[in-house]
């Protein structure tokens, strides 16, 4: 592994933050700076605290952390997925709850895996 782009968990994220931000500019113009920017947001966490672990891997317990940080940045961009499903009718939004329900569980075994087969 040479960088974090050769993460499969990153590059799905990264993917699925770039889908969950068009989606969500399909949203109403008064919940674009609302609920819009609050799944933006958290979409990009995911994505972008699994390079920050990335950058601390010479420290474990430090990747395991930021890698649970994403793991809950994920289950809040998620639930925030799921208010939108219920309030607007956006059809990429069911999708995407199932592509971060399968990213979770990704990145749940990759945090087993480092935990149990990361040297430092």
């Amino acid at each position: 592994m040479k960088s974090y782009k050769d993460l499969d968990i990153y590059n799905l994220a990264f993917q699925y933050s770039i889908e969950v931000h068009h989606a969500s500019l399909k949203m109403p113009k008064f919940e674009l700076y609302e609920q819009g920017s609050q799944v933006r947001r958290s979409s990009k966490s995911v994505k972008d605290n699994i390079i920050e672990g990335y950058g601390r891997r010479s420290y474990k317990q430090d990747f395991i952390k930021f890698l649970t940080y994403s793991n809950a940045s994920l289950l809040e961009c998620k639930g925030q997925l799921e208010t939108i499903q219920r309030l607007y009718d956006i059809p990429e939004v069911p999708e995407l709850i199932i592509k971060y329900d399968d990213l979770g569980a990704k990145i749940f075994a990759f945090i087993l895996y480092v935990e149990k087969n990361w040297k430092t």
